[in-house]
């Protein structure tokens, strides 16, 4: 989380679209054979907890159980030139969207699973155009086979850490052409959030 409470916020709603948004993320946890990170899809309950599912074989899953992790969503991210800027003898940053979410994780019983499964699939299905995919176009021997390679489980989470740096810092004639530039440079997700969630 960035040190400047300007960039923090306590809306735990607009944390849980981030996710919901975004829907990948990073888990970090430490193993004895030292720290480890799993790229996963995450599933927001709702509730305070967050759902995702790792490989068998990854390095995490087997000491994951139980354990303290963190999971880290980042969001829309670009440099932020001095250009912009009233006044140009300052230094470039970055703009970004990051959410960091700690707590104890537990593995999930197989039905857990399987409806985190179907919740994630009818998610993004649903956001593409034509006729949704279904998992139950998968044969049994598919959709078993999946079910012997993964895991499933949940986080609780006990700290949000959100950061949403969108150069609050700077004028509201600044966050403008801020927002332009972004937009510009082909960053339009970061440039709406610069225009929306920026004072």
């Amino acid at each position: 989380m960035h040190p400047n409470p300007l960039y923090r916020t306590d809306d735990r709603a607009l944390c849980h679209s981030l996710i919901e948004e975004i829907g990948f993320g990073m888990v970090f946890a430490q193993t004895p054979d030292g720290p480890r990170v799993a790229h996963t899809p995450l599933l927001t309950t709702g509730d305070g907890a967050v759902q995702f599912h790792l490989a068998r074989g990854n390095a995490l899953t087997r000491h994951l159980d139980g354990a303290s992790a963190l999971i880290v969503v980042n969001g829309p991210d670009a440099y932020v030139s001095p250009r912009w800027y009233d006044n140009r003898d300052t230094v470039p940053t970055w703009d970004y969207i990051a959410l960091e979410l700690e707590g104890r994780v537990r593995k999930m019983a197989d039905e857990g699973l399987e409806a985190f499964l179907h919740a994630a699939i009818a998610r993004h299905e649903g956001r593409l155009a034509g006729e949704p995919w279904r998992a139950g176009e998968s044969s049994q021997k598919v959709w078993g086979g999946l079910f012997r390679g993964i895991t499933g489980f949940e986080l609780e989470v006990q700290a949000w850490r959100p950061t949403l740096k969108l150069s609050q810092n700077k004028t509201a004639a600044e966050r403008a052409r801020i927002a332009a530039g972004l937009e510009a440079a082909g960053h339009a997700a970061l440039a709406h959030l610069v225009r929306e969630l920026a004072p």
